[in-house]
């Protein structure tokens, strides 16, 4: 009897091969593509409940932000002012922000990245819709257009993004992660990402465009890491145990050091400019870029038509603008702020300086004579 030869990293590639062609449902030309027809919702069950999950998840995200936003507001107008967190309100927002992410985590596991990720959107919409019921802002004629074309576009992306069902595990992600079109795609976004940071730390260069891009590059392999581990926890609970995979650990911990990342660079945006610009910049940049990184690492778009690509794109562009409309030109909100005026003061008679510093955020004015 012939011994058996050793499996070789051939026959583990094949393997990888093999059981990524199976994990595969590709696109195919028929009646029921391109509509919202019954044979389209038997075949999309598993996406639409990744899509129902990632909406409610911003959701719920946009109803923790108006939550915070309250309990600032609320605590701005004490007298005697307190620090945010010790607020029961602000860490109810803190909680269902958790809930909401963890929606859009499952999410990434059930449906593809184009799918999921432009669905943000939702959060911007429905934090509009709930500032205007709860807060009492003023609904204008721009957020009633925005939402309309947000939801239009969002529409169009559920029922023309990339008709793929993968199931993702551990070897299909090995299997990626060693591709030559990922491989290149990691060096160039490397190098912009080098050099973008030599610009911000070298040459104090704070360009919100240098800093929301840097957000976005690290975004596009948070989307990649957070739908392996996602899809390996899935896998693992219908097929079989993924969570012994080196692979596995690696996905998270990229998961978790790009999230750190990206919240740095993000607050560093937002101290130095209005949330009306942060906010749409932010998102058509995390957007676009998680775009391609489903499309390079997890190849979403093979087999698609033209004009299936095409109008999902449109149906992108409609929620771009729809964030930029609801976003526009919104007034700042001022918090009242103590002020005391106490007219000419001799400095150079007391002969000591004055400093006065003064917190918006806490509604606070120090003086130190």
């Amino acid at each position: 009897m012939a011994a058996l030869a050793p499996a070789g990293p051939g026959d583990a590639a094949s393997a990888a091969l093999d059981e990524l062609s199976s994990n595969f449902t590709y696109w195919a030309p028929d009646a029921g593509n391109g509509s919202l027809s019954g044979e389209w919702y038997r075949r999309n069950q598993v996406h639409l409940f990744g899509v129902l999950l990632a909406i409610l998840g911003n959701f719920i995200i946009s109803i923790s932000l108006n939550i915070q936003k309250y309990s600032h507001l609320q605590l701005a107008q004490q007298e005697h002012s307190r620090p945010y967190f010790k607020s029961m309100i602000w860490w109810g927002g803190v909680f269902l922000m958790a809930v909401g992410e963890t929606g859009n985590f499952a999410a990434y596991g059930l449906a593809p990245i184009t799918l999921i990720a432009p669905l943000g959107c939702m959060s911007v919409a429905g934090s509009a819709i709930i500032s205007v019921m709860f807060l009492k802002e003023n609904l204008r004629a721009s957020d009633l257009l925005g939402m309309t074309l947000a939801f239009a576009g969002t529409y169009l992306l559920v029922n023309f993004a990339p008709n793929i069902t993968q199931a993702v595990s551990a070897r299909t992600v090995q299997y990626y992660i060693v591709g030559l079109q990922f491989l290149v795609y990691v060096i160039l976004e490397m190098l912009i990402f080098c050099i973008l940071l030599y610009f911000l730390k070298r040459k104090g260069m704070t360009h919100i465009v240098i800093l929301l891009t840097l957000v976005a590059l690290l975004a596009s392999l948070t989307v990649i890491s957070v739908k392996a581990v996602s899809g390996m926890i899935t896998f693992s609970v219908t097929n079989k145990m993924q969570l012994t995979y080196p692979i596995f650990y690696i996905m998270f911990i990229i998961m978790i050091a790009s999230c750190v990342f990206q919240v740095k660079f993000l607050n560093q945006a937002t101290k130095l400019y209005n949330t009306t610009a942060v906010v749409p910049v932010n998102h058509v940049f995390f957007t676009t870029s998680a775009i391609i990184a489903g499309i390079v690492f997890y190849q979403e778009f093979r087999g698609a038509a033209f004009l299936t690509v095409f109008i999902y794109f449109f149906g992108c562009f409609l929620s771009f603008l729809g964030v930029f409309l609801v976003t526009r030109n919104r007034e700042k909100e001022h918090l009242q702020q103590s002020y005391i005026d106490f007219g000419n003061i001799p400095d150079k008679a007391l002969g000591r300086k004055v400093w006065r510093e003064t917190n918006v955020g806490q509604n606070t004015t120090r003086f130190k004579w």
